[in-house]
């Protein structure tokens, strides 16, 4: 249980009294937020339980609370629509009934309506209220020494660039996955599960799509390609002789890593090996 309300995140609060408005929800410091009727569920939410719900400020400024989460909390990075645009700026969709508002000094090029942007939520210390900005880059850490090679991080698609793709990891740090070792399609956006593969000197990270080292590759790979011949009825019309590009198309990997892959289950009697495909036993 929430020691205070904390806008912006999910709180777990008592509830504690209800009225025609919807059930109010108090913290241990006794500081009491509305949860209005409409996500209101009689049945779980009886006077004395705890529930997690999501604290943003309503048309008035008041704080609010709702079952609905957003597509970004506070600090996290999301991938937004611009759905109205005044002089004073935008506002753009993050998943609840109030649109996040993205102030014009927040903005590095002028948005417009139905366009995305990689944004922050970020909160204004002095009104409490949530907003997001499109100014990024000081809210990247180059302080990396909490992180190691090979670990497993979170990643959204920032931007493409002539050498790959710029991501955003773990809504803290700044990485590259390099054009020549993707082997499926990404677009700005994308949430994936990334390794990180080397640490730079100037805080920035090279990324992999796959773990770092020849077995951590060969145990992912084989799990992807029994699941992927599940998915295809137990056969696939692909050989150690097929296309690279059909190879890619399907299995999300190189002619290499596949020939490898297929070699090796080959061996373990998982699979089976035709003329016209592989076929899972």
């Amino acid at each position: 249980m929430n020691l205070t309300l904390s806008i912006g995140e999910i709180n777990k609060l008592r509830v504690e009294r209800d009225t025609d408005y919807g059930l109010y929800l108090r913290a241990k410091n006794f500081e009491e937020v509305l949860l209005p009727n409409i996500y209101v569920m009689e049945a779980d939410m009886p006077i004395g339980a705890e529930i997690d719900v999501f604290i943003y400020t309503d048309s008035e400024d008041r704080p609010v609370a709702t079952t609905k989460y957003p597509y970004a909390k506070l600090g996290e990075f999301g991938y937004f629509t611009v759905v109205d645009y005044k002089q004073y700026g935008a506002f753009v969709n993050w998943g609840l009934p109030k649109d996040l508002f993205v102030p014009l000094s927040q903005q590095k090029c002028h948005f417009h309506i139905g366009s995305k942007y990689i944004l922050r939520v970020c909160l204004d210390e002095q009104t409490g209220r949530l907003y997001g900005t499109h100014k990024i880059g000081k809210w990247l850490s180059k302080d990396t020494k909490e992180l190691s090679e090979n670990q497993k991080v979170d990643v959204l698609v920032l931007s493409k660039t002539p050498l790959g793709y710029k991501v955003i990891i773990e809504n803290l740090y700044e990485g590259m996955l390099f054009e020549n070792e993707i082997f499926e399609t990404l677009s700005v956006g994308d949430r994936k599960k990334a390794y990180i593969k080397k640490i730079r000197k100037d805080g920035k990270l090279d990324l992999s799509l796959q773990p770092i080292g020849k077995k951590a590759n060969i145990d992912i790979f084989e799990d992807n390609f029994l699941d992927i011949l599940k998915d295809k009825s137990n056969f696939i019309p692909l050989n150690s002789k097929s296309d690279a590009k059909d190879i890619m198309k399907i299995f999300k990997m190189s002619k290499k890593n596949f020939k490898r892959t297929l070699t090796s289950l080959i061996t373990q009697k998982k699979v089976e090996l035709f003329n016209n495909g592989v076929k899972l036993l």
